[in-house]
């Protein structure tokens, strides 16, 4: 049987980006929900038109109407309110915490069996509250953040060396906002660390832009990313069906890891059928360990202000 992924906020730029990725791969047939209903039965049938062109035969329906989605194998959350300029990720708490209850009881109740991928902002926080309003297991709720992080980190890494970003891996660790943690340690070009291959203030540039890659991206389009966030959903959406066992940066609920507990933080995880199949603990140096928890202290302020 065909797989299905039901996008949620489908008819936004971010939503309607993974549905379109998800087309282009044929991983599963994809259900666009949104409460704009026309846009999104608008944005699903011109995804389904572009298939042709793209050798595709996914299948694409969008409405407002949850009962479409029953049986999903995915949900991917990108329902919630853009980030403005000037506007924190902070900002967008009680608002988005708000659209999360009510979606996350639609998901519940039609694909009781699904994963869940939360995507809206402050991500680390919408995880943890769709994590406690599902009642899933804790491998079933992974939020997409460091994918997009290292990817952003990546792509200035290839930039700053004039190499191809195939040969490009990095790690970012905590939080998605200002107190990410980047890793230059473990990032690398062609298995070279970049400590090796760059002085430490165009690291240290690196790093900082990677952190600020969300914000520097709305002050010059004035609304948050779409292309980026909407590629790296499809990346987790990918290594999930296809069973891949693709390890990547994800938030996940940590009882113990790191040192954090109870607790959605972007730490490397094995992705595959059944969802976070394995969390892995790298070792880091205090500088990095402390840099983590400063991070994580900040995810924890963020639930503790909307109780989850």
């Amino acid at each position: 049987m065909k797989k299905k992924v039901t996008v949620v906020g489908g008819a936004g730029n971010v939503g309607a980006t993974v549905a379109k990725a998800i087309a282009i791969r044929e991983l599963a047939d994809v259900v666009l929900v949104d409460i704009a209903d026309q846009k999104a039965a608008g944005i699903a049938l011109d995804i389904l038109q572009s298939c042709p062109i793209d050798g595709s035969d996914t299948r694409l329906t969008g409405g407002s109407d949850y009962a479409a989605s029953e049986g999903s194998d995915i949900v991917v959350i990108t329902s919630g309110v853009p980030r403005k300029p000037g506007m924190s990720r902070d900002d967008l708490l009680q608002v988005n915490y708000k659209i999360m209850q009510a979606v996350t009881a639609e998901v519940v109740k039609h694909s009781p069996d699904c994963l869940i991928i939360p995507v809206a902002n402050p991500l680390d926080a919408m995880a943890q509250a769709v994590y406690r309003l599902s009642g899933f297991p804790r491998e079933r709720v992974v939020g997409m953040a460091g994918v997009l992080d290292s990817a952003r980190m990546r792509a200035f890494i290839a930039q700053e060396l004039n190499v191809s970003v195939s040969n490009v891996h990095a790690f970012v660790l905590g939080g998605h906002g200002d107190t990410m943690v980047p890793l230059p340690r473990y990032s690398t070009v062609a298995g070279i660390p970049i400590t090796d291959l760059l002085p430490k203030e165009r690291i240290d540039a690196i790093v900082q832009r990677t952190a600020n890659g969300g914000a520097e991206i709305t002050k010059l389009v004035g609304t948050s990313a779409w292309y980026a966030p909407g590629a790296a959903a499809a990346q987790m959406v990918e290594a999930i069906l296809l069973d891949k066992k693709t390890i990547m940066p994800c938030s996940v609920f940590l009882q113990g890891e790191y040192g954090i507990h109870d607790l959605f933080v972007g730490v490397p995880v094995k992705l595959g059928l059944k969802g976070v199949e394995q969390i892995i603990e790298i070792t880091l140096t205090d500088e990095e360990r402390a840099a983590l928890h400063k991070s994580a202290n900040a995810v924890k302020e963020l639930v503790g202000v909307i109780g989850v």
